[in-house]
């Protein structure tokens, strides 16, 4: 930032300090000048020169007695340079060592003599002030930091330079407004700023005025205006190592302090990053990083462990788990995963080795290796999020891997045999467990259970299997063949499947616990969630949940006219385009945030909008009118202002403008919540949204014996967290009932070995064969055909196998 003025406006700096010789009387100047600043330091000398020759520098200034020479001192960059004394002891041609205080420079400082101390930045500002006054520049700013601030906008961020903004403007406003944002449609996740000296703002802190004392209060400082923008793919254990890392190679060494204490810190984060951290070592961490801010020689010695403790404030939960289960979420620490898909998967699914098993024509391998971390490959084919491509390393050069595809194209060939999957089952073990759902989670977890060799009864209220699998998801997304070929694969490890049994009715909650050694509870979120706006219980108002659950069941279902869903997520995507496969002549979505935020896959919301879906963002409703049934949704505009927790824009209403759309039928689809009406909430501790509060590492409830996981613990979530929870509820329920908590997936699958190809080209991802917009929104045919064999083989073969070691 001093080094843009300086190459931009080197006379703004000679004037200010000029002015500031002139005020204290002050002969001599000296401008200190990193040596890997060559254009500033050209510039600099330049503008001296000819302000030598104009007469504004030198011996008698405009023909008085005042004198003031200026002189460029060329620094070797270190970093504790920036600290006044060792900044003092390098312009005398001495090492850039601090030294105590006092004497502060004011009263002995250059060359022994008083000195003041500034920055660029300040000076520059000097003559300006004057010129227009201290009000003028007092406008800008609060009251407490007034005027502006030059930032160098740095990192995982649309726009990078430099910028100058009033002060008090809010960090949000730099980064989106200006910056541009994140790329790549990644999220924000943290800013550091004052560079290795500073502090983290998250996404919390986006509303977060910039200014001296806001930062101080988060832990942050203002430092030379770095601001560095990082997105959701960076491990903030391993941002602390790096800025340790710095800092120790700066240190001059002087005091024991900064020379041992961030040594002992930056070996602790090594052994943190590497999978070798042990509970304490955060604890250290704080102890040193305190006890080296207390004692350090200098102020730079004294901010050197702020980007340590300000990640550990924030960011606890991230050294946790990199401590207690070896897992770096971001995917940055590679000694802890196998690659970064494989990481980002919740299931843990080796996606390199099954994408390489079909790049070898090998799919019913990969189909198996698949099965060994998730029992439903054919169904996470189709749905599943898909956050293993968000981490592709492939998307660095092209196009991520189409790997959910690839799943898809592995267990359609598998399923083509019509042969059911041979799974290794353990002896009976003589315990039973009870399983409240049949969804994916309970599923998921009556699979390994049964392979372990416990008995396993499931229980499930609607007439068939598969939870919100069976009726939230449409079968032009997933036909019912598929489910039930998957469930029978899971079912064949001996699990006895009881649909059409709400617990509470056919059979009480106590017998259960009383016939069973563990309960695992994976009821999903069955409800859905009202919008509480007038006019909700009218005729015509169908809740998304309710209105998919029919349609999938088979009930009569009757659409016709105009259809309103409200909503942004998968479950209003589904309804909207079910509604128009039922015949609905118009089918309008109404979001309160932008497309966007829509928290629905972005290809969803593409396919959608292919089938004529019209999707109105920015409006919120505030009533259904209508006389005998709904005929109108009154709805308020929204503008998009500020950032809520979670670093979306804030949707805020405008006053005094409201949009009406007639309609016909309204769906609204804004969120669901669980009912556990067999639990009463005096034995068991429960969130006020009627979730269960569980240990998040075992699963286990406050009851003994009691195990939860999925939505019924989430919330509404996506099937592949839904699976992961199952899988690690297995295991800590084998823990419970005296096994080693080891899985049984099955006899080990040989992955070729990775081959080095040295013509490595860009090229996209291959497509799959999808039916046309016209021809699809009239059927429940499935969408999308799977991939031809020979562009499955294709596709995979664009792998980087990032597991080579």
């Amino acid at each position: 930032m001093d080094r843009s003025l300086l190459e931009g406006d080197p006379y703004a700096l000679i004037e200010g300090m000029a002015i500031g010789a002139y005020a204290i009387g002050a002969a001599h100047g000296f401008v200190y000048v990193r040596a890997e600043y060559p254009l500033a330091i050209e510039r600099l000398s330049q503008a001296i020169a000819e302000s030598q020759r104009r007469g504004l520098l030198g011996r008698n200034i405009f023909n008085s007695d005042f004198t003031f020479e200026l002189s460029v001192r060329i620094g070797a960059g270190a970093f504790v340079c920036g600290e006044e004394t060792a900044l003092m002891n390098s312009v005398e041609g001495r090492r850039g060592e601090p030294v105590q205080k006092p004497p502060f420079p004011s009263e002995r400082g250059l060359f022994g003599k008083p000195t003041v101390i500034n920055n660029v930045e300040t000076f520059g500002n000097v003559a300006a002030i004057i010129r227009n006054g201290s009000n003028w520049f007092s406008q800008i700013g609060t009251p407490n930091s007034t005027g502006t601030k030059v930032f160098a906008l740095a990192g995982d961020i649309q726009n990078t330079g430099i910028v100058e903004v009033p002060m008090g403007i809010t960090l949000g406003e730099v980064i989106f407004d200006i910056g541009g944002g994140i790329p790549k449609g990644k999220r924000f996740k943290v800013a550091q700023t004052g560079g290795p000296s500073g502090g983290c703002l998250t996404r919390e802190h986006l509303n977060t005025p910039i200014d001296y004392q806001s930062l101080v209060e988060l832990g942050a400082i203002m430092g030379s205006g770095g601001l560095i923008c990082m997105d959701e793919d960076t491990c903030m254990v391993d941002v602390a190592r790096f800025f340790m890392e710095f800092v120790q190679e700066e240190s001059c060494g002087k005091c024991v302090a900064c020379r041992l204490g961030t040594k002992r810190m930056l070996e602790i984060l090594e052994r943190i990053t590497q999978g070798k951290g042990v509970e304490g070592d955060v604890e250290q961490l704080i102890e040193l990083g305190e006890t080296i801010k207390e004692t350090a020689l200098c102020g730079l010695g004294q901010t050197a462990p702020n980007p340590v403790l300000s990640t550990i404030k924030y960011f606890r939960d991230e050294y946790d788990e990199h401590i207690r289960n070896h897992y770096c979420r971001a995917g940055v620490c590679q000694n802890l995963f196998l690659s970064p898909c494989e990481n980002a998967c919740p299931a843990g699914v080796n996606v390199p080795g099954y994408i390489a098993l079909i790049a070898a024509n090998r799919p019913v391998d990969a189909y198996h290796l698949i099965r060994q971390e998730n029992p439903f490959p054919a169904i996470c084919g189709r749905v599943c999020t898909h956050p293993c491509e968000s981490r592709c390393r492939r998307a660095q050069i092209d196009d991520p891997l189409a790997i959910v595809d690839l799943k898809r194209y592995a267990a359609d060939e598998a399923l083509k045999s019509y042969k059911p999957a041979v799974d290794l089952v353990f002896p009976k073990k003589g315990k039973s467990v009870a399983i409240i759902g049949a969804g994916p989670s309970g599923l998921t977890c009556a699979y390994y259970l049964g392979r372990l060799g416990y008995t396993v009864e499931v229980f499930e209220t609607q007439p068939v299997a598969g939870g919100m699998l069976a009726f939230g998801i449409p079968e032009y997304r997933l036909p019912k063949q598929v489910l039930e070929r998957e469930i029978q694969s899971i079912c064949q490890v001996g699990i006895t499947l009881h649909t059409g049994m709400e617990i509470g009715k056919e059979v009480s909650f106590e017998t259960l616990r009383k016939d069973h050694d563990a309960i695992y509870i994976a009821t999903g979120t069955q409800h859905s969630r009202k919008v509480g706006v007038p006019g909700e219980d009218m005729k015509g108002v169908y809740h998304g949940l309710d209105f998919l659950r029919d349609v999938n069941l088979g009930a009569p279902v009757s659409i016709q006219g105009v259809v309103a869903v409200i909503g942004g997520g998968s479950t209003a995507m589904d309804a909207a385009r079910v509604a128009k496969r039922l015949g609905a002549t118009e089918v309008h979505i109404l979001y309160r945030r932008s497309i966007e935020d829509m928290p629905a896959d972005k290809r969803e919301i593409h396919e959608a909008m292919e089938e004529g879906i019209q999707i109105h963002e920015l409006v919120q409703p505030i009533s259904f009118e209508g006389r005998s049934r709904v005929e109108k949704v009154v709805c308020k505009r929204m503008k998009l202002e500020g950032f809520d927790r979670e670093g979306r824009r804030k949707p805020v209403a405008i006053p005094n403008e409201t949009i009406i759309y007639d309609v016909d039928l309204v769906i609204p689809a804004v969120s669901q919540y669980s009912d556990l009406p067999f639990v009463k909430r005096d034995d068991v501790e429960m969130t006020d949204w009627g979730t269960f509060i569980i240990d998040r590492e075992t699963h286990k409830t406050t009851m003994d014996g009691v195990f939860a996981g999925g939505d019924v613990v989430r919330g509404a979530d996506v099937v592949i967290t839904a699976i992961a929870d199952g899988k690690q509820a297995a295991r800590s329920i084998d823990l419970f009932l005296g096994g080693d908590g080891v899985l049984n997936k099955g006899e080990p699958i040989e992955i070729p070995q990775p081959m080095d190809d040295p013509d490595l080209l860009e090229h996209e991802r291959f497509g799959m064969k999808c039916l046309d917009p016209e021809e699809r929104c009239h059927s429940f045919d499935e969408v999308f055909a799977g991939f031809h064999k020979l562009n499955a083989i294709a596709e995979a073969m664009r792998c980087l196998r990032c597991d080579r070691r």
